[in-house]
């Protein structure tokens, strides 16, 4: 078996495509004896800050992000560390990036939820529900995908002409 066909370990190939000097952030949650929970943060989480533009803001943002859960458990650090490792992949370079890159963590986490859901229907009301939930995720998630790119474009257009044929006596300008 070649190194080709073997099957990769995901934590270690994810690892060995980063920055070697750089750990993304993921968070470590834990709900305490007064029900109240505690978000540690290990790796760097200094672009989202900046980003954010003052930690109170990035801190904002952490909070959110670890409340998301997932279905059947009301904090999930798994699916919130992705949630903070796709914002800190996406690069935002300011708090109005950062809030449109982690509402996009959040409506691909729904998307693939409600994708799960429709692999396991049991009748058809059930099927339409998540058709149209997963229809409205997934043009949600799209359409933030056009903002980003408008934004960080600051709305410079270009036209790209494929085809210009001038007749006789005409002149291309």
């Amino acid at each position: 078996m070649g190194s080709r066909d073997r099957p990769k370990d995901l934590a270690s190939s994810a690892r060995s495509d980063l920055e070697p000097s750089r750990k993304p952030p993921t968070l470590e949650l834990e709900l305490t004896d007064t029900q109240e929970l505690s978000i540690r943060i290990s790796g760097d989480l200094d672009p989202l800050t900046e980003a954010s533009g003052h930690s109170g803001v990035a801190e904002g943002f952490v909070r959110q992000i670890a409340v998301l859960g997932s279905p059947g458990k009301r904090f999930d650090e798994e699916a919130s560390s992705f949630a903070l490792g796709f914002v800190d992949g996406m690069k935002p370079r300011d708090p109005a990036e950062v809030a449109l890159v982690t509402q996009m963590a959040a409506i691909h986490q729904a998307t693939m939820m409600m994708a799960r859901r429709l692999n396991r229907v049991e009748n058809l009301p059930q099927q339409d529900s998540a058709e149209r939930a997963l229809n409205k995720l997934a043009r949600s998630y799209a359409a933030q995908m056009d903002t980003l790119k408008r934004y960080r474009s600051k709305g410079q257009q270009t036209m790209r002409v494929e085809r210009v044929t001038v007749e006789d006596g005409g002149q291309a300008i």
